[in-house]
């Protein structure tokens, strides 16, 4: 990849977040601050970046990622399902859930086992996003974590949404 080939701004549609706890919405702000330090991102049919991506859902059932040049060049729109994700967020979810209230009671020893799962669930849906756009866009692996957080704190939105306010 080129060395222009990153973002350098990144929005998320406000109608695809609901109300949102201080914790996600913190949660939200770091994955965007890490993803802006540092990150590769080259959208395969574009020669030059840097890029201005803003993610939304539609339906809930599917991300957009909207691409422009710094310069205001539209580089298009790559629309990606979501379904190939459910099991991975859910479970991801469930252990996140389950790793916080454990900091309070479990061992040193459990915690770090329910970490590391965590991690590896991360892992998979971050390999998961590469493989999903691996025909429009070339990311490295940082970038993938980073951008599954997003989607994630997204779908969380969703999840809020669908369970009237009470995350599933």
């Amino acid at each position: 990849m080129s060395g222009d080939h990153y973002i350098i701004d990144l929005h998320i549609d406000g109608e695809s977040l609901p109300t949102t706890s201080p914790e996600m919405r913190h949660e939200r702000s770091v994955a965007v601050c890490d993803l802006l330090k540092e990150n590769r991102f080259h959208p395969l049919k574009s020669l030059s970046g840097p890029y201005i991506v803003s993610l939304s859902l539609e339906d809930g059932a599917r991300m957009i990622f909207d691409l422009k040049r710094s310069n205001g060049a539209d580089r298009g729109c790559i629309s990606m399902s979501l379904k190939p994700f459910r099991r991975i967020i859910k479970d991801y979810f469930l252990i996140c859930e389950s790793y916080h209230n454990a900091i309070r009671t479990a061992t040193s020893a459990r915690i770090e086992a329910m970490d590391m799962g965590r991690r590896g669930l991360h892992n998979e849906g971050s390999g998961l996003l590469t493989d999903s756009l691996r025909h429009s866009v070339k990311m490295d692996f940082n970038t993938s974590r980073r951008m599954f957080t997003l989607i994630c704190a997204l779908h969380r939105g969703q999840r809020v949404i669908e369970s009237g306010g009470n995350v599933m």
